[in-house]
C-alpha cells in the first residue's frame, strides 16, 4: 500500500513538473496573434442549429408520448388516473404510508404535465423555425 502511495505521489509530481515546464516553454515575446489563431481553431463551428433541427421530430414524438401517457385513462400504466386509483385503493385499505408515497409521486407527475406541454409548444416553434431556415444552418435570410 505504501509503494502505491509513493508511486502515485511521484506521478502527480511528474505531471506538475511537466505542466510547469510546458507553461514556461513559450517565450514572453510570443506574438499574441498566434495564440488567437489556435483559440479560433478550437472554437465551435456554428450554434448547433443543424443538429437541433435534425432532433426536433424525435423530441416531439418523445414528448407527445409522455403527455399522452400522463393524460391516459386508468388502464394505462404511468397515467395520472391510474396513480389516483392506486392512492384511493391504498386509502381504502388503510395503508397510509403507501398512500403518502403515492401522493408524493402524484404531485411530481402533476407538476411534470405542464412542463411537457410547454415543451410541446417550444418544439413546435423550433420546428417551424427550422423549416424557414432550410438546412437548419441559420444562414438563410441573413444578408452579409
Amino acid at each position: 500500500m505504501q509503494r502505491r502511495k509513493t508511486a502515485m505521489a511521484a506521478t502527480v509530481a511528474g505531471i506538475a513538473l511537466t505542466g510547469s515546464l510546458a507553461a514556461g516553454a513559450a517565450p514572453s515575446y510570443a506574438d499574441s496573434a498566434s495564440s488567437t489563431v489556435t483559440t479560433a481553431a478550437k472554437a465551435p463551428r456554428g450554434d448547433g442549429a443543424k443538429v437541433l433541427c435534425r432532433r426536433v421530430p424525435a423530441l416531439e414524438r418523445r414528448v407527445d408520448r409522455a403527455v399522452k401517457r400522463l393524460e391516459a385513462g386508468v388502464g394505462t400504466p404511468g397515467s395520472i388516473a391510474r396513480l389516483q386509483q392506486r392512492i384511493d385503493n391504498a386509502d381504502a385499505k388503510g395503508d397510509t404510508a403507501v398512500a403518502k408515497l403515492l401522493g408524493d409521486r402524484m404531485a411530481t407527475r402533476k407538476a411534470l404535465l405542464p412542463n411537457l406541454e410547454q415543451r410541446q409548444t417550444d418544439l413546435k416553434s423550433v420546428g417551424s423555425w427550422c423549416q424557414t431556415q432550410g438546412d437548419g444552418s441559420g444562414s438563410a435570410g441573413v444578408s452579409s
